[in-house]
């Protein structure tokens, strides 16, 4: 029934953009890594095959070795101060000068001699203070000679009787007290402030020899235990993995991305195969839907949202792994096919999950495993949703989704391993997760209901209950047109369900298409009691009546937010037809007049989907077949015949999906569905003797 039509250069480039476009993006956010990558843990056992280094790499000592050393060289480490010999007096004298005004001689003498003895000590800041106070052996160093000269030396000085600047300040509160024969809690204000001024650190750390030595020390710490030459064994399968196979793990990792960086061409001809693959994934997916599913390919607004969802994985995917160790197994790679089944069909969904998948690998560190659980759990939950109808399909669709990694996880560590023993919690608890966000995916498809304008079956059903306060007040308002309505839904549902239409889409929209009746209830054959308003009007002012319940319609559907699929319902079902009972009777009384046809046609446009096609033929039908006499089954095919022939033979079809095949089809299923409707009813027998009757009724 279609009219084959030359797709557009601009919509084939735009597609072309969207294929090299997601192949790019994928390209960006997968590993730059042409060597395996490796997930491994602390004292659990290496699960790969042996490892072997592919360069020479040094043995560095372990975190925990490294720390022990690090501590024991802060333990024994001296450290190296400066002491300046002008400090004691310059303090002294500051001391003598505070005090000179508020105190005696005798007092001044006093403070100024206990300050010399500290001196004499050594004053030192806290912070150094405490650090030769944690050492070993309570020593500091003082290097002589400038740091280049020839003749320098170190001089070892014991630091234990060093002081620091509170210290200094109790010793001569104490003393002071003792000297002067008193027991006062505290020095006087003015002696106080005096000391606080003048109590000033003589020897500090000699920061730059100091911090010279230390990484001098640092460098044993640091420094390669030896060499793990080229070909030589790192790590064996099933080997624990120690602390120092951990670290040499480390270092080969860091070694191998400076190792790759250093390739050169051969890096360049490994993203050449990463695109290569990227590509001829993106374009098998093109292929198969541009054989199989041409009405799909043919929507820009389809394509976009099919890319854009398997782009939107990848990069998802790309940053979890980023982030988490076989984070992989985080996404809900389930939850892809089964918004493409809600929205469209499953054919469609199958591939887009193998594709994703097949794109996904690239960021496995277990390429096969990764295939196998994803395809097993994403085909499952494929194939136990089929119409998604109601919520609660979802939770039985996560709990699918959940057994089906656990069977295929365990499955797996039979196979590869011959037992259970790497069978882990942090798995199973990823599986789970996973699942639990495959039961919100009705958050996901309520969004893209919004930003691409889909309609998915749980719309779809929500809209189809009667008790829709649409529906309910076309009940109340034009009951005829309601029954009409419920009677075409139950046809076209049959005949859509007979050529593989959406089934779910027919029944809702052919409830809907003749709400705008409505707005005038009364000028609608099935709305009239005895009355009929027609009589006094013109046959173009009827007509218009007739006509204007599309439009009316619209302006409800619109009103009400109905989605756009069932819009084109209201505005497809009578096509560019024309009310041929008002033009017929415009001609007959225009006494040779022309007759303007445009006055007496509908808006459309005509059926573009198999759905409203359907629908344009039941709705005639079931119309047509109230006014028969004879419900034979002659008689019935006939009405059919004419009915469907006629909208054929005026090419109301010719911008739908239809085939000649689906035509013949529809009008069987048309011609059953109506024979069961008006089948003949059994006569039943009187009674000739009345006393003999029973004394039940027949049912």
């Amino acid at each position: 029934m279609t009219e084959l039509k030359n797709t557009p250069t601009r919509i084939r480039i735009v597609r072309l953009l969207m294929l090299i476009g997601a192949a790019v993006i994928a390209l960006l956010v997968v590993p730059r890594n042409d060597h395996q990558s490796y997930s491994y843990e602390l004292n659990q056992p290496w699960r790969y095959q042996l490892l072997t280094a592919e360069f020479d790499m040094p043995i560095m000592r372990d975190s925990a070795s490294q720390r022990s050393m690090r501590d024991s060289i802060e333990a024994n480490f001296s450290p190296f101060v400066i002491r300046n010999t002008d400090i004691p007096a310059a303090n002294i004298q500051r001391l003598r000068t505070a005090l000179s005004t508020e105190s005696s001689e005798r007092t001044i003498e006093v403070l100024t001699g206990l300050l010399g003895q500290a001196y004499q000590k050594g004053i030192v800041a806290p912070e150094l203070y405490k650090a030769i106070q944690n050492g070993n052996n309570r020593k500091v160093r003082h290097y002589n000679g400038d740091e280049d000269a020839s003749d320098r030396s170190v001089t070892i000085i014991d630091g234990s009787g060093y002081m620091h600047p509170r210290m200094v300040y109790n010793f001569i509160d104490s003393a002071y007290s003792v000297a002067n024969g008193t027991q006062r809690n505290t020095l006087p204000a003015n002696i106080a402030k005096a000391l606080t001024i003048s109590i000033v650190p003589d020897i500090v750390l000699d920061t730059v020899i100091d911090a010279k030595f230390r990484n001098q020390e640092y460098l044993n710490v640091t420094g390669a235990l030896g060499v793990i030459k080229k070909g030589q064994r790192i790590v064996d399968r099933g080997e624990i993995v120690t602390p120092q196979i951990y670290t040499n793990l480390n270092t080969y990792q860091e070694m191998l991305v400076n190792y790759q960086n250093d390739e050169g061409k051969e890096r360049v001809w490994f993203m050449v195969g990463q695109f290569l693959y990227i590509l001829i994934c993106f374009t098998v997916l093109y292929l198969f839907l541009y054989i199989y599913r041409s009405d799909f390919f043919a929507s820009l607004r389809n394509m976009a949202f099919l890319m854009t969802l398997i782009t939107l994985f990848i990069v998802v995917a790309a940053l979890v792994v980023e982030f988490v160790g076989q984070g992989l197994y985080l996404i809900p790679f389930s939850i892809l096919p089964v918004i493409i089944l809600v929205f469209f069909d499953s054919r469609t969904a199958i591939i887009s999950l193998i594709t994703t998948i097949m794109l996904c690998a690239l960021l496995a560190t277990f390429p096969f495993q990764f295939i196998f659980l994803e395809l097993l759990t994403g085909l499952l939950c494929t194939f136990s949703i089929h119409h998604l109808s109601r919520r609660s399909q979802l939770l039985r669709t996560a709990v699918i989704s959940l057994v089906s990694y656990i069977a295929g996880y365990i499955a797996l560590c039979l196979l590869l391993e011959g037992a259970l023993d790497n069978l882990t919690l942090r798995m199973l608890l990823f599986f789970f997760l996973n699942s639990v966000i495959l039961s919100f995916a009705y958050v996901l498809i309520l969004i893209i209901e919004k930003v691409f304008g889909f309609t998915s079956m749980v719309t779809l059903v929500e809209l189809s209950d009667i008790n829709n306060p649409l529906l309910r007040r076309l009940a109340e308002e034009a009951p005829g047109t309601f029954q009409h309505s419920m009677q075409v839904s139950t046809l076209a549902a049959e005949a859509a369900r007979a050529i593989g239409a959406n089934t779910q889409l027919v029944r809702t929209g052919a409830l809907y298409h003749d709400i705008g009746k409505m707005e005038s209830p009364i000028f609608f054959t099935e709305n009239q009691h005895g009355v009929n308003p027609h009589a006094g009007l013109d046959p173009e002012t009827s007509a218009d009546k007739i006509i204007r319940h599309v439009t009316d319609g619209l302006a409800l559907a619109n009103k009400s937010k109905l989605p756009s699929v069932i819009r084109d319902f209201i505005s497809e079902h009578h096509g560019r037809g024309v009310t041929k009972y008002f033009y017929n009777t415009a001609i007959n009384e225009s006494n040779g007049r022309p007759v303007d046809r445009n006055k007496f046609m509908y808006p459309g446009p005509n059926p573009r989907s198999r759905e409203t096609a359907i629908l344009m033929m039941a709705d005639c039908v079931e119309a047509a077949s109230r006014s028969l006499q004879d419900f034979s089954p002659a008689a019935i095919d006939a009405l059919v015949d004419k009915i469907i022939d006629g909208q054929v033979n005026d090419g109301m079809f010719r911008e739908s999906p239809l085939s000649f095949r689906d035509v013949d089809e529809i009008k069987r299923t048309f011609k059953k569905r109506l024979a069961t409707i008006y089948h003949s009813r059994v006569a039943y027998p009187e009674l000739k003797n009345t006393e003999e009757a029973p004394d039940h009724h027949d049912a």
